[in-house]
C-alpha cells in the first residue's frame, strides 16, 4: 500500500474510531446482546429447517438410544442413583420452581426498591413461557416414543419448555446479578453458572428420554435469544432512565442539565 492510499485510510477511519472512543460500556454490552440474540436465532432457525425436513432424526435416534442400556432400551444407563439425581436436575426447569426462583428475585427487587427491574424479570420470563408455548403449538411435534418416558409429560416436544425456561430464567438473572459486580471473576462466575444450570436442565430432559435432542437444542437458541434480547431492551431503557442502573440510580430520575431547565 502507498503513502498515498495509508493516509487515506487513516483519514477515513478516523471517524470510526472518536464514534467508537464515545460509546460506553453499556451500549457495547446492548451489541454484544444483541450479537448472541442473532447467533441464537440463526441456530434455532437452522435446527427448525434441518427438524421440518426430517434431516436430523438419525440424530436424535442415535443420542437417545445412546444413553440406554443396549440389550434393554427402556433402561437408562448408569446406576440407580444418576436417574435420581437427574430427576432432581429437571426439577429445577419446572414451571414451578422458576416461578418460585422469579418471584423470590422480583420480592427482592421491590424491596429494594427496584420496580423496574422488577417489572423486567417479569415480563422477561412470563414472556419467555409464552413464546415457549406458541412455538410448541406451532410445530406441534410429538413427543419420542423410542424409549420410556422416566417422568410424565403431558405436551408437545418442540422446542423443550424446560430447555428454553431455564435459558430464559438463568441467563437473566445470571445477567443481572453480573452487572452489579465489579470483579470481572465474578461477573464470569454467575454467567458461567447460569449457563451451566442452563446446560444440566436440557441435558436431563434428554436423558430422561422425554425430548429429542434437537428439542433441546432449539430451546437453548431460543431461550437465549430471548433472554438477550430483553437484556438488550433494559440496557437501552437505563440509558433512558426507565430501568434502575446496577449502581443503584433510581429510574426516571433526571440529570443536572434537565434539572437546570426548569
Amino acid at each position: 500500500m502507498s503513502f498515498r492510499s495509508s493516509r487515506a485510510v487513516a483519514r477515513l477511519s478516523l471517524p470510526l474510531r472518536q464514534v467508537i472512543d464515545r460509546w460506553s460500556a453499556a451500549e457495547f454490552a446492548v451489541l454484544a446482546a444483541l450479537a448472541v440474540a442473532a447467533a441464537a436465532l440463526l441456530g434455532f432457525f437452522v435446527l427448525v429447517d434441518e427438524v421440518v425436513e426430517g434431516e436430523m432424526h438419525a440424530f436424535d435416534q442415535a443420542v437417545l438410544l445412546a444413553l440406554r442400556n443396549p440389550a434393554d432400551p427402556q433402561d437408562p444407563i448408569g446406576p440407580w442413583w444418576l436417574e435420581v439425581m437427574i430427576r432432581d436436575l429437571t426439577a429445577l426447569g419446572s414451571t414451578t420452581v422458576l416461578a418460585l426462583i422469579t418471584t423470590a428475585v422480583v420480592g427482592y427487587l421491590l424491596i429494594d426498591g427496584k420496580r423496574a427491574t422488577a417489572l423486567f424479570v417479569i415480563v422477561a420470563v412470563l414472556g419467555g413461557a409464552i413464546v415457549s408455548f406458541l412455538l410448541k403449538q406451532l410445530f406441534a411435534r410429538p413427543r419420542p416414543e423410542l424409549v420410556a418416558h422416566l417422568v410424565d409429560v403431558h405436551t408437545l416436544s418442540f422446542p423443550s419448555s424446560h430447555a428454553m425456561l431455564s435459558a430464559t430464567t438463568f441467563l437473566t438473572l445470571g445477567a443481572l446479578l453480573a452487572r452489579v459486580q465489579t470483579r470481572p471473576a465474578l461477573k464470569a462466575y454467575l454467567l458461567g453458572l447460569a449457563v451451566v444450570l442452563m446446560l444440566l436442565v436440557g441435558a436431563s430432559r434428554v436423558y430422561l428420554g422425554v425430548h429429542w435432542p434437537t428439542d433441546v437444542l432449539a430451546g437453548w437458541c431460543a431461550g437465549a435469544a430471548w433472554a438477550m434480547i430483553c437484556l438488550a431492551v433494559m440496557l437501552w431503557l437505563q440509558r433512558r432512565g426507565n430501568v434502575e442502573k446496577s449502581d443503584g440510580t433510581p429510574a426516571l430520575q433526571r440529570g443536572p442539565a434537565v434539572a437546570a431547565d426548569r
